[in-house]
């Protein structure tokens, strides 16, 4: 009985260690609005700001919200956002981000009144996919899955049932900034919550299969 209290003892002690905290996070361009109340990031979006690479539009722009910590090796993010979208383009979700020319972002972004989920990736030059939903929804959770040298990507109505909607390719074995981004590239901004962030450390992959065959 005794070693199972020491066990639980040390259990309890490592989830505190480890829990996140929205306050210890930083900013890369700061918006003019935001708090956190109840462990949940509220924001209004800077007019006019994005994260894009040159390709198919021919400009590169870096200067939208994002809140974000720096995590090493894998991991499993997951956030809940709801979104006032007005204007074309605007968009919210989770960022991966090694520098301002290796990043992913992909959350859920309004396009000519259609709700879309959407994902960019970046590698010197980006590209854009998008799903396009049926219809408006007031809220959507997206989770991303670093292992090894690839991030899967997926989304849920209920965060309960998950569907892939990516999978892409980033450098492995390099510290990344993960965290919340918003943007309003072609907007006077817009109001967006996000919840229940969440990052949960995943052994390495590599090293698991090591320990296998030992």
């Amino acid at each position: 009985m005794k070693r199972l209290v020491i066990i639980l003892s040390v259990i309890f002690s490592m989830q505190v260690s480890f829990a996140q905290t929205l306050e210890k996070m930083q900013w890369f361009n700061e918006p003019s609005e935001w708090n956190i109340r109840n462990n949940s990031l509220n924001m209004f979006v800077t007019p006019q700001s994005d994260y894009w690479r040159i390709s198919h539009y021919g400009f590169t722009v870096d200067d939208a919200p994002f809140y974000y910590a720096t995590y090493g090796g894998e991991f499993e993010v997951k956030v809940k956002i709801t979104g006032e979208y007005v204007a074309r383009f605007d968009q919210a979700g989770l960022m991966i981000r090694i520098d301002h020319e290796n990043y992913i972002k992909t959350g859920i972004e309004y396009v000519d009144g259609v709700y879309n989920l959407s994902t960019v990736v970046t590698h010197g030059t980006s590209d854009w996919s998008v799903i396009a939903l049926e219809k408006s929804v007031p809220y959507i959770w997206i989770k991303a899955v670093r292992r090894l040298d690839a991030v899967e990507i997926f989304y849920s109505f209920d965060d309960k049932t998950y569907t892939m909607m990516r999978n892409a390719w980033l450098q492995d074995n390099i510290p990344v900034m993960v965290g919340m981004m918003a943007a309003s590239p072609d907007g006077n901004g817009f109001n967006v919550k996000f919840e229940n962030f969440k990052v949960t450390h995943l052994p390495d992959q590599r090293r698991l299969e090591w320990l296998n065959k030992q």
